[in-house]
């Protein structure tokens, strides 16, 4: 049956409060067998970074499934090959990638006469196939994987800096050094890629594992649902729930994935 999947966000009660606007952004692409999915977090001390966040997902699916001829073929090379990509594959097509969403972040800010640095974000990315993922992370945030019969996974510990709150943009000079990237072999059956608005809910800070708790409604929810992007109100008002504000007041961004075999 393939990929089916849903991305959805929601502003913060203290972004509400001070009527800033919701600086997370999520989306994804599926064509055939393969889904692109990607999540960006806009700083909070950035002044357009919600501007920022949705140029770089946008930009990443854009490049990555679409723009030109070279990822045309790139498209057909996915779907052809059931072996992954090396790191060494992996590591140049992301690097490639986020050079392309930083070219596009100095575009915006010189069209519109913003510093590039208020254009700030963190940046989550991944390709996956019904063989294997590509995964990299700028920054902040989470990505967790589960195969069949296996336990959820978290790919990459979150980037924290050296002091709390502190962590990697994609317009640092050293984001493409930060940047993290792993390639996954195996049947993966769902993905969660989120920002770090639910961090504290989801993963379990004292050794970096997740909490299956977490994970698993969400799981099956998908399982369930035909068409989660379309049947999004339990998605949407987990979101916006009491219970999750009274845990964190931050923006937050859920891209959720199922691989339904047939």
């Amino acid at each position: 049956m393939g990929w089916k999947a849903i991305a959805r966000s929601a502003t913060g009660t203290s972004h509400q409060e001070q009527k800033i606007p919701c600086q997370d952004f999520g989306h994804y692409r599926i064509f055939n067998d393969v889904i692109v999915g990607a999540v960006a977090d806009g700083a909070g001390s950035a002044k357009y970074s919600e501007i920022g966040s949705q140029l770089a997902v946008e930009t990443v699916l854009k490049y990555l499934c679409k723009i030109n001829e070279y990822l045309q073929k790139r498209k057909g090379f996915w779907q052809r090959f059931s072996q992954p990509l090396s790191e060494i594959e992996a590591k140049k097509l992301f690097t490639k990638t986020v050079n392309k969403v930083i070219a596009e972040l100095h575009k915006q800010a010189n069209k519109q006469g913003y510093s590039f640095n208020e254009l700030a974000c963190t940046l989550l990315v991944f390709v996956a196939t019904p063989d294997w993922v590509a995964a990299m992370q700028i920054g902040d945030g989470f990505m967790v994987v589960r195969s069949q019969d296996s336990e959820y996974q978290l790919l990459f510990e979150p980037d924290k800096g050296e002091f709390f709150n502190e962590t990697t943009f994609i317009t640092s000079g050293k984001a493409l050094e930060e940047m993290q990237v792993q390639v996954i072999s195996g049947k993966q059956e769902f993905i969660c890629a989120s920002t770090d608005g639910l961090e504290k809910v989801a993963i379990r800070l004292s050794d970096w594992k997740p909490f299956p708790p977490f994970f698993k409604p969400f799981d099956e929810y998908l399982q369930e649902t035909a068409n989660p992007d379309e049947e999004d109100k339990y998605i949407i008002d987990f979101l916006n729930s009491e219970r999750l504000n009274s845990r964190t007041d931050d923006d937050k961004t859920l891209l959720l994935c199922n691989f339904e075999k047939e």
